[in-house]
């Protein structure tokens, strides 16, 4: 296995659980990078740019001579999923740290046609712990309505409530990114993807995107399922029978919030990858997740750290915890982020981050200085802890 990059003296187990996914997980192509108080200790990459590509010797045929794909290279981005939210979070967290947002106030006291429907009590704290009441839409999205950020706002703001807001948590898979896009647009006065490129990914210097310049687009490598061979080494596992009857239940919530969307759009369309969906759609490096995460919590180069010490505590402050309502499984949420727990298994305790559904993670942990990201063109069937992205961090655990 031909794996490009570097790692530094100490964090070999890494590089070496890296290359284990492939041999043993079923990776096609993948990156994994880590900062340790704002320097990059690993750079890792390897594999094909598309999912169903072979690399042959000369990296664009494959070994019989068939249509193959172009390498992974270090520039090489994937489409992230919900690791998208992470960083959507940092977005309403900056702008309550710059006092243009109050995170108590109701989320109508910035977008009035939001109170509709029994909502003027959903506070802008209960829209970053999930706990807004509002995971579903009654009249689910056409991929092309999706496509349009005005028109997820307008379906969020009809939305009556599945719970009394603050009382319940319950995973907002799909409506999470138009409660937080609609909010950034009343706030600032401009898009979501623009804000974050502006203000966020620009000024530290990550590549990442909540929308999709078309200048970036020959970077972004197809997309799709895999499955790992045999028992994945013994490292899968089975989803409780609550978990696989709540996901086949076309009536439960939890298929009704990852509905929201139907049919879900085709994740490697260009029209897709351009909006600006961020629940669901952010494209990022290995390092540039990465990058994102040490910049939370550190200088990084000459780039600025973007949380204060009062907005850092405020992330991974537990917010939600126990059963729930949706994920049927328990979760635990700061304002915005998984916090480290059984569906979430950071680094330790006090890590905040948010894993994409079928393989992507980012999250940071202060007091050991971490910083992660690992992204993979091969989706596998988990939503939360991936085992290929878990390996990877009881690696880094042991480096540690």
């Amino acid at each position: 296995m031909d794996v490009n990059g570097t790692v530094a003296e100490g964090f070999e187990p890494v590089g070496e659980a890296f290359v284990r996914n492939f041999e043993v997980l079923g990776e096609r192509g993948a990156a994994v990078a880590v900062y340790r108080d704002g320097r990059r200790v690993v750079d890792l990459w390897a594999g094909t740019k598309d999912v169903d590509g072979t690399k042959g010797a000369d990296g664009t045929k494959d070994a019989d001579g068939g249509a193959g794909s172009a390498p992974w290279e270090r520039g090489t981005a994937q489409i992230v999923r919900s690791a998208t939210k992470g960083v959507a979070a940092a977005a309403l967290l900056l702008l309550h740290q710059r006092g243009l947002l109050d995170l108590d106030a109701p989320v109508g006291e910035y977008w009035p046609e939001f109170k509709a429907a029994g909502k003027e009590r959903v506070l802008v704290r209960h829209v970053l712990s999930h706990r807004a009441g509002l995971p579903v839409l009654d009249r689910p999205l056409t991929p092309e309505e999706a496509l349009d950020p005005l028109r997820g706002a307008e379906a969020v703001a009809r939305q009556g409530l599945v719970w009394e807001p603050g009382t319940d948590h319950g995973y907002h898979a799909l409506t999470y990114g138009w409660l937080i896009g609609e909010l950034v647009r009343r706030v600032t006065g401009r898009g979501v993807g623009d804000w974050i490129a502006e203000e966020i990914a620009g000024p530290v210097g990550a590549d990442l995107w909540v929308g999709l310049p078309a200048a970036e687009a020959g970077r972004v490598g197809v997309v799709g399922r895999v499955e790992a061979p045999g028992n994945a080494g013994g490292l899968r596992s089975r989803p409780k029978r609550s978990v696989a009857e709540a996901y086949d239940d076309p009536g439960s919530l939890t298929r009704r919030a990852f509905a929201a969307i139907t049919p879900f759009p085709d994740q490697n369309d260009p029209a897709y990858r351009a909006a600006a969906l961020p629940a669901t759609n952010g494209i990022a490096t290995a390092e540039g997740l990465a990058r994102f995460y040490a910049s939370l919590i550190g200088e990084v180069g000459s780039g600025p750290r973007l949380f204060t010490d009062g907005t850092l505590a405020a992330a991974r402050a537990e917010e939600s915890a126990g059963a729930d309502r949706v994920l049927v499984i328990n979760t635990r949420f700061g304002l915005g982020y998984m916090l480290h727990g059984s569906a979430s298994p950071f680094l330790d305790a006090g890590s905040f981050g948010h894993p994409g559904r079928g393989g992507s993670l980012g999250f940071a942990d202060p007091e050991s200085g971490i910083a992660f990201g690992y992204v993979t063109n091969g989706f596998s069937k988990t939503v939360t802890a991936d085992p290929r992205a878990q390996a990877l961090v009881r690696a880094l655990r042991a480096a540690l």
